[in-house]
């Protein structure tokens, strides 16, 4: 069974920093792409970013370049997401996915709010 538990979320100010996690259990971790998105109130889910199965290749959205970065240990079983520089439309909950036999899975997701 596949299970993607994100941790890290916090109430931070603006310009402040954070690192989310997701543990990865129940496939190859090492076989998939794994992706970060959010959702805000009232909001389309948004793509953060994506990291490839061996982390050579990333891909983020505009609105977070050069402030977030994506990165994975696949002896941990486990993806990161590092944010810097964080705006108060940053503010989302924050999902870690995959995919598994053609099907999407998702965490439960960890909340990020960014204010003074």
């Amino acid at each position: 069974q596949v299970q993607l538990v994100e941790s890290g979320g916090a109430l931070v100010q603006p310009g402040g920093s954070l690192r989310l996690s997701c543990a990865a259990s129940g496939f190859t971790f090492s076989s998939k792409r794994m992706t970060w998105y959010r959702q805000a109130p009232g909001k389309e889910r948004e793509l953060v970013a994506g990291i490839s199965r061996l982390g050579s290749n990333t891909d983020y959205a505009d609105s977070v370049k050069d402030r977030f970065t994506i990165s994975r240990d696949n002896a941990k079983n486990t993806v990161y997401l590092q944010m810097n520089s964080l705006k108060p439309e940053d503010t989302a909950v924050y999902y870690c996915g995959t995919q598994y036999y053609g099907n999407d899975y998702w965490g439960q997701g960890t909340q990020v709010t960014v204010s003074s």
